[in-house]
């Protein structure tokens, strides 16, 4: 069941964020998105429109919007593959006419999945924190 967020969802969220992060960005050290934790807990979770994703009481995936921009949307690792991820953008489909995101170009699954749901890369840029490439996709309500 897709929610809003609520405050006992912070730690969940947090945990499926750096537990996603790392296993996503390979090629990015994990003490990197470790060193991020507390900046996503005190600075951009709370400027953020969110949606968790929770089965059987559990929170496995969420969405996050800042404005038009899909800021992040992450799925547990052990439930990756199983639809959340597209309920979730699903969700931030039906509150927003255009949506905009960033993702590293070496994330080949992420931006296959952004595809899928008619994103298109509207240009490339390096990552001012990692140095990476990554794509700036849109999608647009027709």
């Amino acid at each position: 069941m897709i929610r809003p967020f609520r405050p006992d969802d912070l730690e969940p969220v947090l945990a499926i964020w750096l537990a996603a992060s790392i296993r996503a960005h390979d090629f990015i050290a994990p003490a990197f998105w470790a060193s991020k934790l507390d900046d996503m807990r005190d600075i951009y979770l709370p400027a953020a429109q969110i949606w968790v994703d929770e089965r059987e009481g559990e929170v496995l995936g969420f969405v996050a919007l800042v404005g038009d921009v899909l800021a992040a949307i992450f799925v547990a690792p052990s439930a990756q593959g199983g639809g959340i991820g597209s309920a979730l953008i699903e969700q931030a489909k039906t509150v927003r006419e255009r949506l905009e995101l960033t993702v590293y170009s070496a994330n080949a699954a992420s931006v296959a999945f952004y595809r899928r749901h008619g994103f298109a890369v509207i240009s490339e840029q390096l990552d001012p924190h990692t140095g990476h490439p990554e794509l700036a996709m849109a999608w647009q309500r027709d």
